[in-house]
């Protein structure tokens, strides 16, 4: 059985994972879960023969050199797989992650809301985190994929190695590969800062050069996201930090307080029906009093800020993404106390909403109807509530549109008591001006008479008339 097979294998049974190694059969990751193949051991020679097919010469030399090679492979209409291949005991072993050619939305893979808005940002650092096969590339691939549809941007990954392949769409995306389009993360994203780029995406943080180079990236006005390998938002600040020396310490506090919008920290967790396994995120924002917490290296005073903060800012913790699942019907109570990094607190949320819940195993019983009329009961109370609010904002509302409708009135009153004063006194000029004219014409006629009095008084004065008539009667 070659390569190409195994991994068409995986694919059909919704693996995850394939791990190769001597003396073993095929592993197989199923919901978390590690199975063997019902198939023989593979042999050391079939391994190498695996190996040699798929490696390049330069890929082969860093083996050699490193005794660990990482790379993308494709098998043609099955998917494309992230692959590490290494040593162990001496011998060869490798490790394929499944990347599936069809990228899916964040609607489809059932995550919050709120991560649209991250993809909306004009510049900042998000940062996605988790343990190995949380959902981290996923979740990433789908956020590109959401801005490669709705923003006319450029986009630039930097991945080792190239997992999903992105098609332009509104977006222009360019994918480097490292080994293959750049020789290091560090390099690739100071080359970056030269090709016009918009948003950034760094397939991992793996080094201080790289946090700091990532950091200023988001500094200068670029959307950048990457990935940590840390299992919360609270411990993704102290990893950042604990990366650079204590002298240094400061100054990216600083910077990470300005440019670090989001941290969003995920795990997978099973389904209550055993049909796959469902994501819960810690979602963490960053407000004014976080972005404080975080230059004042307060970090443990974080998760309270994280915790009060889920109305106004849409954060939660991963005990609240949990509980909802567990509220949603989505897992059941074992699963979250598994995979709840607090499991006393996630038992005293659950107590004050279920308070039989314990003593009944973690399960309500489907005979009692009180638990579920008690949360009909909230959910009637929450949605009265919200008809008050919006029947209150609806007046609101109405109460503006008439005061606006009272203020453009008495602008047009106001505009036509200008316009009337403006004619009026137009008139009053034009009166006054035929007032002065008149005034002269007047003027002219006495004047005229009066000249003509004198003329005649001057003819009588002079004799040649009656002696009998005197005065103008003469």
């Amino acid at each position: 059985m070659d390569l190409d097979q195994l991994l068409t294998i995986m694919t059909k049974q919704g693996a995850s994972d394939l791990h190769i190694k001597p003396t073993r059969p095929p592993l197989l990751r199923l919901n978390g879960k590690l199975l063997p193949l019902k198939t023989d051991p593979l042999r050391l020679e079939e391994i190498g023969e695996m190996v040699d097919k798929i490696l390049t010469p330069p890929q082969k030399r860093k083996l050699e050199e490193q005794m660990s090679v990482d790379l993308g492979y494709g098998v043609p209409g099955v998917a494309r797989f992230r692959g590490n291949i290494f040593m162990q005991r001496g011998n060869l072993a490798a490790c394929f992650r499944r990347i599936p050619f069809q990228i899916q939305a964040i609607e489809e893979l059932d995550l919050p809301p709120v991560l649209l808005d991250f993809c909306k940002m004009p510049m900042g650092l998000v940062l996605v985190t988790g343990p190995t096969g949380s959902g981290k590339s996923t979740t990433l691939a789908a956020i590109i994929k959401y801005i490669a549809a709705t923003r006319p941007v450029h986009v630039i990954t930097i991945e080792d190695p190239m997992e999903f392949l992105f098609s332009d769409n509104m977006a222009s995306i360019s994918q480097r590969e490292l080994g293959t389009d750049t020789i290091g993360f560090g390099a690739a994203l100071t080359n970056a800062m030269r090709q016009d780029p918009d948003v950034i995406m760094v397939g991992e943080m793996r080094d201080p050069d790289t946090i700091g180079t990532v950091i200023t990236a988001a500094e200068t006005g670029h959307l950048v996201f990457s990935t940590l390998h840390t299992n919360s938002a609270t411990q993704t600040i102290d990893r950042i930090l604990d990366s650079f020396p204590v002298d240094q310490q400061g100054q990216v506090r600083a910077q990470l307080a300005q440019v670090l919008k989001a941290v969003v920290s995920m795990k997978l967790v099973a389904r209550r029906d055993g049909k796959g396994r469902v994501a819960a995120l810690e979602i963490m924002r960053n407000s004014p009093k976080i972005a404080k917490l975080i230059e004042k290296g307060q970090t443990s005073e974080l998760h309270e800020e994280l915790e009060s903060s889920v109305g106004y800012y849409r954060m939660q913790s991963m005990n609240h993404s949990l509980l909802a699942l567990l509220v949603h019907n989505e897992i059941n109570y074992k699963e979250a106390m598994e995979q709840s990094p607090d499991p006393e607190d996630l038992s005293l949320k659950l107590r004050k909403m279920f308070p039989n819940l314990e003593t009944q195993g973690g399960e309500m019983s489907t005979s009692d109807f009180a638990e579920i009329q008690e949360l009909q009961q909230f959910r009637k109370l929450y949605e009265e509530q919200e008809i008050k609010i919006q029947e209150r904002l609806a007046e609101k509302d109405e109460q503006m549109s008439h005061l606006q409708g009272t203020i453009d009135d008495r602008d047009r009153e106001l505009r036509e008591f200008h316009d009337r004063t403006d004619e009026m006194k137009q008139e009053v000029e034009r009166m006054r001006g035929e007032y002065s004219r008149l005034r002269d014409e007047a003027q002219q006629k006495i004047e005229k008479l009066t000249n003509r009095i004198r003329e005649l008084n001057q003819r009588l004065a002079g004799g040649g008339a009656d002696p009998k008539k005197s005065g103008i009667f003469r």
